[in-house]
């Protein structure tokens, strides 16, 4: 483990952890419980702020990092599925020495942290999934609008501010980012890296969690909005009605990425989904 900055309290605290032969960079910011954050495809861990600041003023310390291939993390030697993937997330738990966490996950994100809860349910204490979806479609998830999903399938918007501007009403939906400047500079500065990208999209694919979702004990906020061009709104009511313990909360006008556009009232929302004790 190599630290890259100084003050693990309540400032953000960057370092870099090898888990499984990998080298993946990771933040860890604020104090109180903590919940572990598990970006879309392609993201970084600057992507976070300012929905990450707008926890920590709440009392949650969060922990981010970015997937292999995206950020400043490593590339894998070889694709992985999910499975897999969740497994290095349990081992980079083990790394920064939390033995359970809140797991919170938006669009490819929001399928990992389904599948960490389910492999290793004594290591999430609540789920948050935003914008996601049950499975891939036609294996438990709706498809969203062929126009936008043709779209991920190149890292592109990572790279190209003008084509991000063009596209990001189709591609997300609900409130722009053009005022968004920190976001984009985010997403501009750590773009992933070709074959990170493709990495990732191989995780998930033939990806589903319908076969199990019921057995998922954890309590669990599901968030979707009913402007999302990538993952409609049918998803989540798919998720809240296969988890036993799901609360449904529907963003009226919120896009694929309305946690982040609405950072402050989301987490509110989140931070009251959390804040009680385990039974």
């Amino acid at each position: 483990m190599t630290a890259l900055a100084a003050d693990p309290g309540r400032r953000p605290f960057l370092r870099s952890v090898d888990v499984d032969g990998v080298r993946v960079r990771v933040q860890t910011a604020g104090n109180g419980p903590p919940l572990l954050l598990i970006m879309g495809i392609g993201g970084n861990i600057e992507m976070w702020h300012p929905f990450d600041e707008e926890l920590r003023v709440r009392g949650i310390q969060t922990i981010s990092f970015d997937a292999p291939g995206t950020g400043e993390s490593a590339e894998l030697d070889r694709p992985h599925r999910m499975r897999w993937l969740a497994r290095m997330v349990e081992h980079l738990l083990d790394g920064l020495g939390h033995r359970r966490v809140d797991v919170l996950g938006i669009s490819w994100g929001g399928a990992l942290a389904q599948e960490l809860a389910h492999q290793a349910p004594h290591r999430v204490r609540r789920l948050v999934l935003a914008a996601t979806t049950a499975g891939v479609p036609g294996l438990g998830g709706v498809p969203g609008k062929p126009s936008a999903l043709i779209r991920l399938v190149s890292p592109r918007r990572y790279r190209d501010a003008d084509y991000f501007a063009a596209v990001a009403d189709q591609l997300y939906g609900g409130e722009t980012f053009g005022s968004a400047d920190r976001h984009l500079a985010a997403r501009l500065a750590r773009p992933p890296s070709s074959r990170g990208y493709w990495h990732q999209l191989w995780a998930v694919q033939g990806w589903t969690a319908v076969p199990w979702l019921r057995s998922v004990e954890q309590p669990t906020l599901v968030l979707a909005g009913d402007d999302d061009p990538l993952v409609p709104v049918l998803n989540g009511r798919i998720l809240a009605s296969l988890i036993p313990h799901a609360r449904l909360v529907v963003v009226r006008g919120g896009g694929h990425l309305s946690l982040l556009q609405l950072a402050p009232a989301m987490a509110g929302l989140v931070a009251d989904f959390l804040a009680p004790p385990d039974p």
